[in-house]
């Protein structure tokens, strides 16, 4: 963009004609993903992973790693995290270490000297100090704020409220960094509502940032991640991923994210396609409900003939003996020798 001579321009709005402007292509740390100068929103119900997909996140840009895609990232970047849920050196490090994060390009936002005495950095208030700080360690490529609503110091369900609050971490986008912030679904329209409208708080968190992502857990543990808006390019796909755990010292356990295969279709069609599993049942919810439906119509039953028409249905004998144990089953012999099932 060209600049003007502004010494001899008048007070009042400014205007930017078209023809002083150039086009430019959008700069991507992970391409159609995670933009450079843009916020984009992280989502999903609580244990999920979000917070240890950021870090996955922050590995790869840290030591200039592979994309899920299988692209890489074109050089290592400074990662800038703040995190009001998670203890750096008990949950944050370990994990960065199991996923190899180049660590010397990690920073964790801490404390602040306000005016020589030391208290825990507010996002809320401190915003403009960090871009200082940005400044002296030679800037960033990602900022992760965890949860993004912190940054909000009024009412997170009041629009005004929150476009106010994330202009902070607007201007620090503009500046060429890709932020990143987490937060979570709210607890009612699970499959009813379009993953945007399940973000919690103000629906100008999805409004303001550029990408939103998206994550969904089935009740087989089935993960899947989403991008659930993209107005700087292709939206819709997603990626599978396990939370696994590896052992980074002697006593010391991580949790990492594991990529797995590319998704297609739109995010609520992939979330949909986990969320809705949950409800089928598990093949002890199945035998649970064939006891109970022996046991409810009759006072006792042999034990003979329960595991008889219990093989006959395909149950296990072991997942009928823990669903009776669950069940707290009473077995009951009688005069004649027979044993005998009651509820």
């Amino acid at each position: 963009m060209k600049i003007r001579d502004i010494r001899n321009e008048l007070p009042g709005v400014r205007l930017l004609n078209a023809a002083d402007c150039e086009p430019r292509a959008v700069d991507w740390l992970w391409g159609n993903w995670l933009p450079e100068e843009a916020i984009t929103i992280l989502a999903g119900a609580p244990g999920t992973g979000k917070t240890t997909i950021a870090l996955s996140i922050a590995a790869i840009v840290s030591r200039a790693g592979i994309w899920p895609d299988q692209s890489k990232c074109a050089q290592n970047h400074n990662v800038i995290i703040w995190s009001g849920e998670d203890d750096v050196e008990a949950t944050l490090l370990p994990r960065l270490i199991a996923m190899g994060a180049n660590l010397r390009n990690i920073h964790f936002v801490t404390q602040i000297n306000d005016r020589g005495r030391h208290r825990d950095f507010d996002p809320s208030a401190d915003m403009n100090h960090l871009v200082v700080k940005l400044t002296e360690i030679g800037g960033a490529g990602l900022i992760i704020i965890d949860p993004v609503i912190s940054v909000i110091s009024g009412d997170s369900n009041q629009a005004g409220v929150v476009r106010d609050g994330l202009q902070v971490l607007q201007s620090m986008a503009r500046s060429g960094i890709a932020v990143l912030g987490i937060t979570h679904f709210s607890k009612s329209g699970k499959t009813t509502r379009s993953p945007l409208e399940r973000v919690i708080g103000s629906q100008a968190f999805a409004a303001l940032a550029r990408v939103v992502w998206v994550t969904a857990k089935g009740g087989n543990e089935n993960r899947v991640f989403a991008r659930a808006k993209n107005n700087l390019g292709p939206d819709g796909g997603g990626y599978e991923y396990i939370v696994s755990t590896s052992q980074i010292a002697d006593g010391i356990e991580a949790s990492m994210i594991r990529w797995g295969d590319y998704l297609e279709g739109d995010a609520e069609s992939i979330l949909n396609g986990v969320e809705q599993a949950e409800s089928v049942p598990t093949r002890i919810d199945e035998a649970k409900a064939f006891l109970c439906g022996i046991l409810t119509s009759e006072s006792r039953v042999s034990a003979n003939e329960i595991l008889g028409r219990a093989k006959q249905d395909g149950h296990s004998l072991s997942t009928i003996n823990r669903a009776k144990r669950e069940l707290q089953i009473r077995v009951e012999k009688d005069g004649s020798g027979g044993w005998f099932w009651r509820l």
